[in-house]
This record gives structure tokens, sequence and C-alpha cells, in this order.
């Protein structure tokens, strides 16, 4: 996946101790911080810019605590504020309209585990009074309910936003704030942890891979891994998360170097190659090649040179005209194709691995005379 090499030694540390991967301080102290609070039931503030991987730290706070039960999420900015309460508190079946039949809140569905509350300030001031009373009192009453219902409550929750300037500006509680950060945790935006960015490229890349194996995977190259980690990244893990499905989707078992970083990954610009159909003709035939010490091998044989034959090209050449040279080798391969196969474009394409409408489309745009398509 890289050219460069990552210690193995690291790998297994962190397969073994966290899924907060990295080796710069930032990340370091972010997993000691974690390590520390998980095994308290103290409140927990997550705050961090978006896409820094504020749930990964909440999921990472439950899965080292002693607490039994489950971690139970819900996004306050996702909710309509009308209906976050009941969906925090429950309801009695009546409670309202439409409550058929009673529900459980996430209160009670976390007890003995944690609730985590994403996104805490976005929450209403209204229903911020009520949250306090239930984290204070470990007990809820679902609507239209008589019954305190008592809870094993432990809460974390994380936000964007700075909520010490809402307490200032009267949109956040100030009681509920201090709290909510009885433990904060501020989670470091990528740019503030850039070393990190070459072991969290090629961690999501393995995850990629496994969820699409059929996918060759890109290779990054030295140059390419040095830009990734000069770029700012204003969307943090979320966005190396997006360049690499890109580089997947864009350079599949292809070599990425700086300019498809700056061009095509970060940019988001189709690279020129895809709108050659066959993305790998330059791993074909060559008579240059074959006539140099690049491939004798492949020459002896006739066989097509390795794909790795192509990357000491610039030993041999000062340079190529790489849209003259893929054109040139796909009308030597579309005319033998032809004449190996009766000059029967249907038979010809299938030799080839295109769709026969495409092979059309080639023969029209190179001049190659039309034979009788069947």
């Amino acid at each position: 996946m890289f050219s460069g090499a990552i210690g193995s030694n690291m790998q297994r540390v962190q397969s073994l101790h966290s899924p907060i991967i990295g080796e710069s301080l930032a990340a370091k102290r972010l997993r000691m911080t974690i390590e520390l609070v998980a095994q308290s039931n103290s409140s927990v503030l997550i705050m961090g810019q978006t896409g820094a991987g504020k749930e990964l730290v909440a999921q990472e706070i439950h899965r080292l605590s002693a607490r039994k039960g489950e971690m139970i999420a819900l996004n306050c900015a996702a909710i309509p504020s009308e209906l976050l309460e009941s969906e925090l508190f429950g309801f009695e079946r009546g409670a309202f309209t439409g409550a058929d039949k009673m529900r459980v809140g996430r209160f009670e569905q976390s007890s003995g585990g944690t609730l985590f509350l994403d996104e805490i300030g976005d929450m209403p001031l209204a229903l911020q009074a009520k949250l306090l009373r239930a984290i204070e009192e470990q007990v809820v009453r679902r609507l239209g309910g008589n019954k305190d219902i008592f809870l094993d409550l432990r809460i974390v929750c994380a936000t964007h936003k700075d909520l010490s300037k809402m307490v200032e500006s009267g949109e956040f509680r100030a009681d509920l704030f201090y709290r909510l950060a009885v433990f904060p945790i501020s989670v470091p935006s990528l740019s503030e942890r850039l070393d990190d960015v070459p072991i969290l490229l090629k961690s999501f890349a393995e995850e990629y891979g496994a969820r699409n194996p059929k996918m060759a995977a890109p290779v990054f190259s030295d140059t390419a891994l040095a830009i990734l980690k000069k770029h700012e990244w204003p969307g943090n893990i979320r966005e190396l998360r997006n360049v690499i499905e890109r580089a997947f989707v864009m350079f599949a078992g292809q070599e990425v170097m700086a300019e498809h970083v700056k061009d095509n990954l970060l940019r988001l610009r189709i690279p020129d190659s895809l709108l050659i159909d066959d993305r790998d003709v330059l791993w074909n035939e060559t008579a240059d090649l074959k006539n140099s010490s690049i491939d004798q091998e492949s020459a002896e044989y006739g066989l097509p040179p390795d794909p790795d034959t192509f990357r000491v090209w610039f030993k041999h050449f000062e340079s190529v005209d790489l849209r003259r040279y893929l054109r040139d080798i796909e009308v030597v391969f579309i005319e033998s194709a032809l004449e190996a196969n009766d000059m029967l474009v249907s038979r010809a394409s299938d030799a080839l691995g295109l769709r026969r409408t495409t092979l059309i489309e080639k023969m029209k745009k190179f001049g190659i005379e039309r034979y009788e398509v069947k």
C-alpha cells in the first residue's frame, strides 16, 4: 500500500490497545486520557472539530469501562426539538396524540451502560433543565407518567461548539455545562497530528480493502504521502477516509503520485486517464519496450511486459507522449484482435475484455475500418 515502511511493533501495540490510531504525541495523550477516565463514572464532555472522531472516543470510553450495559447514542442535532424529550425520557401510553403504547426512552435503555449525547450544544434550553435534573438525581419520569425511574447512569456528551461561549451568551445553561464537563476531553484535529496521516491512511485502506476484496489497492508514493501530510484537513478523519475511498475508485492497483493527490483526491477532479476506457493499456505490449533492455524475457516469448517494468521507463527514455503512446497501443491491439477473430467485432471484443459497443466506439475514434458486426 505504501512505499514507506511502518513499524510492525507499532501496529501490534495499536491493535492490542486502542482503535485510536497514531503515534503522535497528541494521539498518545488522547489514548491515555481515555484510559484514565474510562474507569470512573464521571460525566465526560468530548470537544473537537467535526469529523475528528468524537464518537469513536465515546465508544472507547465505554469499551474500557467496567459498565455491563450498552452504549446508547443519540444525536441531539438530528432529532426535532419537539421530539427530543420523548426520545430521551420515553412516554406512557396516551401521553399525547399518537402514543398508542408505552415507549422506553434513551435514559432507561442506557441504565447500567453509557448514554452518549452527540452535539449536546444543539439541545433546546427548555430541555436542558430536565437533563440536568436527570443527571444529578439519576432519576427520570416518562412523559405522561407519575412514577420516578431510578437509573444507574453514566453520561458522555460531545460537541463541536464552544459551550463556554454559549454559556456567556445565554444559549447554554451554566449549571448543565459544569455538570457535564466534570472530565473534559479535547479531541485533536488531524492538522494537529499530521505525522499520523500515513498510519491512518494505511488502516483505512485495509478496512476498505477488506470490505471490497475485488478492488485492487492503490499504492501511495512518498511524494503523495508528503502532500497528504501538508494538507490542513478541514474535514479531519472523515475527510481522510473519503480520500482513501476516492483513491480506490480512481487509482485501483495504480501508484498514486503527488499530482494525483492535489488534482484528483483532494480537489475531486476526475483524472484524464479515466477518460480512456482501458486504464491499464500501459501494461500491454509495446515494441519500444521490447527492443529495450527493460523486459527482454517478455520480448523473447512475445508476452506483454510486466506492469512493474514501466517503473524504470525514465532510466531508458527522457520522456514519453503518453496520450499518443496509449492510442498507438490500443490501435495495435484492436487491429490484431480483429484479424485473429475473423474480423468479427463481437469476438474481438471478448478477446480484448471490452464491451462490444465500447470496441465499436474505439474503432470509430481511431478510424479503424468497420468490419462485420455479429
